[in-house]
Order: C-alpha cells, then structure tokens, then sequence
C-alpha cells in the first residue's frame, strides 16, 4: 500500500505523519485557509510538499483525480456532515476513488457513550491539549455542540452529527464496502461505553460469489481480531502458560500455569495415543504447545490450524527453534470451514477453541467429516453446565463477544448424531479444574501487574481480563459452568447418519 488521499486534511498533522512514513499522500480539505496552514505545517516539519487539492466529499472524483490504495477521513470530520443524503454521497465517493482492493480509515467520537450514558474521556489517544476543557454543551440524537475553553479563558463552539456506531457501519455496508472492522481507542476489544474513539476500517475488494462466505464471520471473525491484538498476544504469551494457552489440571492450587496446562496435554494424548504414521488435526492450535509435544513426543504429523494470524507466526518461530517444522504444517483458517479433504486424518484434538464458534454444529460436522471412521476426536471446553439457568452466564458472554456456550448435554447429543461413539466414559468432567486455572490466572496476572505487566498490556485490557477472570471463578463455584476431557471415536455409518 502506497498512496494516500487524506480528505479531511485540516491543519496536516494527518498528511505531514504519512509522509514522514513514506507514502504517497495528497492533501484535499473543504477550506482552502485550512489547506494554506497545513502547506505551511508541513514545511516546519520536516520540510514535506504536501499536494493540497480544495475539494467538497460529495464531489471528491471532480476535484481529485486518480485511484488510492487508502482514504483517511480523521478527526472525528465526517461527523460534519448533518443530512444521510450527504453522508451516503461522500462515502461513495470515497469508495469510487479507492482501488480494487483499497481501504477507507474513518473515525469517530464515541457519540453512543455521549448519548446513552453521558459524556466521560480518558484523553489518551485524541485530545486538544492538556489545557483545554472539551465537553458537550447540548446533545440530542440529532446535534452534539462540542464547547472548547482555552487557557486564555477563549471559548470556541462546535456543531457536530452525533454518529452511532452500528448506523456508520451499515452506510458503509450500503454503499458497497464489503467488510468493516471497527476498533474502540485502536483496540480489537472493548466494551461499548469505554473508547473515547471509534475507528471504522472499510475494505472495497471485491469477492466473487464463491468467496462471499468468509471464514472470518461472526463469532469467529471477533475471536480471530481479539486473539490478533498486541495484547492479548503478549498477555497469552506472558501471564497463561506460555506455549499451552488452556485450562490445566492442577495437582496443587499454587501449581504453575504452565506445568498444570502441559499435564492436561499429557493426559489427552494418553487416552489418543497417536502413532509416528498417526496425521492429527488440531484444531485452535493457538501457540502450538500440543502440536509441538505431539510431534515431538509421539512422532506423528501434526496439522495446526488456527484462525490467529499473530498467534500462528509465534507458532512457527517456536517450531523451527525446536527443529520441528518439517513435522508441524502451520495454517491459517477457520473451523468452521476446515480445508482439508473427507476422511483424511487420523486424530482431531482441540482445546478450549470450539466456545469461540458461533455455529459449535457445523465444526462438529466438519470435524466428523474430515476424521477417518474409526478415527479419535479429543477436545475440551470451557461449557455452561446442563440446566444452567439463563442470564446468569451474561456477563461472561459479553465479556466474550458470544450469544451462548455449549454444555456436556450439547456436545453429547450432537455427537450422537453425527456417529460418534464415546470412548471410556465420553467426558471426563473437571468443574473444579476450571475454577482453579481462572483463579491461578487472575492470580498470575494480579502478581506480573505489581511488576510492570501494564508497560507490556494496557492498562484497560488488564482491567476488563481482571473483571473476565473473576466472573468465571465465580461461574465455576455457583456450577453454572464447567469444563472436562470429551473422547469419541467416529463409527463407520458416520456419512449415512449426518444425511437423516
């Protein structure tokens, strides 16, 4: 990616860091006095030229001319813009000035937060200085005036349309851009009410029908942004175990993270047993501790699939500094949609992944229909127990961006359908076992805290996994979820029973 139209230049900040950066940027703005100032900006730093074009959005593709891989609409500016008619307008202009495969970055103020709940500000990532005083003087759902009071006692006032979130996705949805991905303050994850700042990234590339169906949708595609972020990836890879990033079984409650999620390993593999001839499929392999002890352990070939991106290059980096590459293929995708061929591995194995689907139904068919008859298929899971009572598990499920969980009973009876016989007992229930790893886990993170985890993690992610941690202990202890080892073999008849 290259070049970059900003259409809300302003005063330059935006266009004079972009050159600074290396790309091809121009400059258009409403304003020619904000153009003449941010010319003039971006000769004081850092002597950038910047090609300044005075151009109104609703009629960009007349006064700017050419194709960009990127349009940045910063500053909270298209709140600007008070009728849907000029809203829609401007957005399909942008979509016509970007390429093929280009993006638009738009931000906005949290006006959800201003309207529902009131306006509050961390000032952390957007803010006019620390002298100035910013807060709403009036909103309704139709007007939001910003009052600005500067230290000389100056008072400024600004008019702006107060955008929901969910309604700026659906324009930019209408208007044709394929898929948009919001973040809240730069972060994949957050709670509604808590960014200052929405930022909306809007992709055009065009999908062929065959490709509409993306392995990313719903919960999957919230999974694979969270696990992507820096920080649950530092905070994976620091304060959960390390290589294996599961529920442990704990000899002991002060037991190592680590030690407790390499024994609940230890004793999965054992019920399997895989054999150096033996392909198995695991399925969420998140850093590829399993895959790696599998491999290394038992000799068998290990397909680790995993939706993570950031999570699966560290799984890479571990391998080859193990020297097990060439026994561990490394790949990005969704279970829900497995890309490998009917009845072609040996052994499906899956930790504490298959809650992060939001169709558990259709992995359990792709499951049953890539495992060879005969084959073994070991996962656990963290579950809402059977005749959980409803509501109680909301603040969980908020927490994790999900509409429900499985349960022993779910996974039992869809199992059953799909041909599955249990083996030993089917499921090895360990309810304590999960109270005792979130507990250990908050307790790690509370002890790595004191210790200056908040320079690695931020401050607000910490906070909110704190608040997660402690409504599964409480979950656990109240029976309202649970956690086990299920073990099944798939039967021979397995293709006639998934047809009726």
């Amino acid at each position: 990616m290259k070049s970059v139209l900003d259409v809300a230049t302003g005063t330059g900040f935006h266009s004079v860091q972009l050159l600074a950066a290396g790309f091809d940027a121009v400059s258009a703005d409403g304003s020619a006095d904000m153009l003449a100032m941010a010319f003039k900006n971006g000769m004081q730093n850092g002597d950038h030229i910047l090609r300044v074009v005075q151009a109104d959005w609703r009629w960009l593709n007349r006064d700017v001319h050419g194709e960009y891989d990127a349009i940045v609409c910063l500053g909270n500016s298209f709140t600007h813009l008070f009728s849907e008619r000029a809203r829609r307008k401007a957005l399909a202009e942008f979509y016509a000035m970007l390429k093929h495969d280009g993006i638009l970055v738009l931000d906005q103020r949290n006006y959800d937060a201003i309207l529902d709940q009131g306006y509050t500000s961390k000032h952390t990532y957007y803010y006019c200085g620390e002298d100035v005083a910013v807060e709403p003087e009036y909103v309704d759902e139709g007007l939001c005036r910003m009052r600005y009071q500067f230290p000389d006692n100056s008072v400024y006032h600004l008019n702006m349309f107060p955008l929901r979130k969910d309604y700026t996705r659906r324009l930019m949805s209408e208007v044709g851009f394929q898929r948009v991905e919001t973040f809240g303050d730069f972060q994949h994850t957050y709670r509604g009410e808590q960014p200052d700042f929405f930022v909306h990234v809007a992709e055009k590339e065009y999908r062929m029908e065959d490709d509409q169906e993306s392995p990313y949708r719903g919960a999957v595609g919230t999974a694979r942004s969270y696990y992507n972020s820096p920080d649950a990836d530092t905070f994976y890879a620091t304060v959960w175990g390390g290589e294996d990033i599961h529920i442990g079984l704990y000899e002991r409650p002060d037991e190592a993270i680590a030690d407790a999620s390499r024994r609940t390993v230890q004793r999965m593999a054992s019920k399997v047993e895989p054999t150096q001839d033996s392909v198995v499929l695991d399925l969420g392999s998140g850093f590829g501790g399993s895959a790696r002890y599998l491999a290394e352990t038992h000799g068998c070939r290990v397909l680790a699939l995993n939706l993570s991106e950031v999570e699966n290059q560290r799984h890479k980096q571990l391998n080859a500094a193990r020297g097990l590459s060439h026994r561990i293929d490394v790949v990005d995708g969704s279970f829900e949609n497995i890309p490998y061929p009917d009845s072609s591995v040996d052994v499906i194995w899956s930790q504490d992944a298959f809650l992060h689907s939001g169709n558990r139904v259709r992995v359990l068919e792709e499951a049953a229909r890539v495992l060879r008859p005969g084959g073994h298929l070991i996962f656990t899971d963290p579950m809402a127990a059977d005749h959980c009572p409803a509501g109680v598990l909301q603040p969980i499920l908020d927490r994790i961006h999900l509409d429900d969980m499985g349960s022993p009973g779910f996974y039992t009876r869809e199992l059953a359908r799909l041909g599955f016989i249990p083996a030993g007992g089917g499921f090895e229930e360990h309810r304590e076992q999960l109270v005792t790893h979130y507990g250990r886990v908050l307790e790690e993170t509370e002890r790595q805290e004191a210790e200056g985890l908040a320079g690695k993690v931020s401050r607000d992610y910490l906070t909110q996994m704190k608040k997660g941690l402690g409504h599964w202990v409480d979950g656990g202890r109240a029976q309202h979820l649970t956690w086990g080892i299920f073990h099944f073999t798939l039967g021979a008849g397995h293709g006639e029973t998934q047809q009726t």
